[in-house]
């Protein structure tokens, strides 16, 4: 526990709002799942972050500003000049005939009120506690639209293409997009990013400074600027806000010209959780008990961007202490992380999975991850190496985690070779969350749920109305009613009778009705209960992983 969370914890008991035996629970949670006490205390609902927000409140002896419920509007916050606003982290929750409510994470200091009060004359000043995240939220009203910002760059007519890369992939990164796309049309460029595994038009560029642009980024990715007719790959490394950014480029030529899309890569893992990612305890449990067994396969399943690696890693963070040796093969190497040997796979220098896996297993390693299991040599050295005293961790395209098993099969990996090391497949997607700012809750009517899921008795009682969740769209969340993502798990652990089931090579029916006697829970059961706790909506769920298809 840092000193920021023991602070926060000796606020909660003074205030009365948790017991020292809370504290402690939730601190031996912390240490054990390397995470937050907070996170404990949500997921037990112990605390809200309401409650907590007025526990901090009661101890500063002001009042809780709800911003998540009643958001300033775009007046309110860019009443104050933008850089007195992120100096003190404060926004105009409510304004008065003779009072000015203001909101800030700091209402402990005296500077606030002298440097604002001049933009009230007249009125009183009182300062009220709300959390940073939700401050830094309505900062949102503070950016000018990204064509404005465009034109505004041109009109200057100095360097055009490298400002306009830059206030791109700041806007990206503002965003949290995981990717942004440059596609030319018969007049223009647009650009999109894709937010929370949705694309959104960002803007559009003129297209006699797309040339420019095109051939600025080629060449900050070591690409050949004169080839115009075949695709192209390569990487880029920026810093932005004195960040690194780690970029893939992609090029393809298109009828209108060439086609950009851009990859932005996490640098560094800092903090990453199980719990952060949307595990539940129960599966957190699972999973731990898995990776803390000296040699064996956690397999993690699902398509492209269904934040397998995230997975994988978020175990990594757990396992990787001084005792152990972890070496990594991945294309690409996605996350950053101290203490461990990351190799990125290189075809054109003879570096494949199976080859760098020959190589990592001569070098001593106590844990190794696989990035992606691809062919069936990679398949059956990572077996036997999971066989011979390795723990490996890997990622697999399957659609389910019962269809894993036939595919590696199918692959030829022998059955008793794959019965013998496996310990737990995971299946996994991304769903978008509600947004925290503007989520309400929603009444629907069990005709409706019965035509949303066929089978809802399964998942709620038969009452006149079910309540959910929704978002009502924000300016937090560009009016879409969703941000961020968390993930939505099937978990199949590797019990003594499925082993003895593999070696009949089964078919994935077979896996699955086997797997449901030993408690296994689909895509679509876990994100259910997502929907419950108002994580993300009904809807989405469908969208994403619907009930029919976990019915294998």
């Amino acid at each position: 526990m840092n000193t920021n969370e023991k602070k926060l914890a000796d606020i909660l008991i003074t205030e009365g709002y948790l017991t020292e035996e809370d504290i402690q629970k939730a601190t031996q949670f912390e240490e054990s799942h390397n995470t937050s006490f907070t996170d404990y205390l949500f997921s037990e609902q112990l605390i809200t972050k309401d409650l907590l927000g007025q526990a901090v409140a009661e101890f500063f002896g002001v009042s809780y500003a709800n911003i998540e419920s009643y958001q300033p509007s775009k007046e309110q916050v860019t009443t104050i000049p933008e850089d007195v606003a992120r100096k003190h982290h404060a926004v105009i929750f409510e304004n008065k005939d003779n009072e000015v409510i203001i909101a800030t994470d700091k209402p402990d200091s005296a500077d606030i009120k002298t440097e604002i009060a001049p933009l009230f004359p007249q009125k009183t000043i009182t300062l009220a506690y709300a959390p940073t995240e939700d401050i830094e939220g309505t900062f949102i009203h503070y950016r000018e639209a990204l064509e404005a910002r465009f034109a505004t760059i041109i009109k200057q007519e100095e360097k055009v293409a490298p400002e306009i890369i830059d206030e791109i992939l700041k806007e990206s990164i503002i965003n949290k997009a995981s990717d942004i796309h440059f596609e030319p049309q018969e007049k223009d460029v647009t650009i999109r990013f894709r937010i929370d595994g949705v694309l959104h038009k960002a803007g559009t560029i003129q297209k006699e400074y797309y040339e420019n642009i095109l051939n600025r980024i080629k060449v900050q990715a070591q690409m050949r600027i004169d080839e115009h007719a075949t695709a192209q790959d390569g990487a880029i490394r920026s810093i932005i806000n004195d960040k690194p950014l780690d970029v893939r480029v992609s090029i393809i030529p298109t009828v209108n010209g060439e086609k950009i899309n851009m990859r932005l890569l996490t640098s560094y893992l800092q903090g990453l959780s199980l719990s952060a990612i949307g595990l539940s305890e129960r599966d957190q449990d699972m999973l731990l008990a898995a990776s803390k067994k000296p040699f064996g396969m956690i397999l993690v399943t699902g398509p492209t961007g269904a934040g397998k690696s995230t997975t994988l890693y978020a175990v990594l963070n757990l396992l990787n202490t001084p005792e152990v040796n972890i070496t990594t093969i991945e294309d690409p190497v996605e996350y950053k992380m101290a203490d461990i040997n990351q190799i990125k796979v290189n075809p054109a220098r003879n570096l494949t999975f199976a080859t760098g896996l020959r190589s990592i297993v001569r070098q001593d390693p106590d844990i190794i991850l696989v990035g992606e299991i691809r062919d069936q040599e990679t398949a059956e050295i990572s077996v036997n190496a999971a066989l011979t005293g390795h723990l490996v961790l890997s990622s697999f395209h399957a659609n389910n985690a019962p269809t894993a098993i036939p595919r590696l099969l199918d692959m030829g990996v022998e059955p008793f070779l794959l019965a013998s090391t496996l310990e737990v497949i995971i299946a996994q997607r991304l769903v978008r969350k509600i947004c925290d700012s503007c989520r309400h809750s929603v009444s629907i009517s069990y005709e409706e749920l019965k035509e949303k899921i066929p089978n809802s008795e399964a998942y709620f009682e038969n009452t006149p109305s079910v309540t959910l969740y929704q978002g009502k769209g924000c300016a937090n969340c560009n009016f879409s009613g969703y941000k961020g993502r968390t993930s939505i798990f099937e978990f199949m652990p590797i019990t003594k009778g499925f082993q003895d089931l593999i070696l009949k090579n089964p078919s994935t029916k077979q896996l699955w009705d086997y797997a449901k006697t030993q408690g296994a829970h689909s895509l679509f059961d876990d994100g259910i209960e997502k929907v419950k706790q108002g994580i993300t909506t009904l809807d989405e769920l469908i969208r994403v992983a619907p009930p029919d298809q976990d019915e294998v």
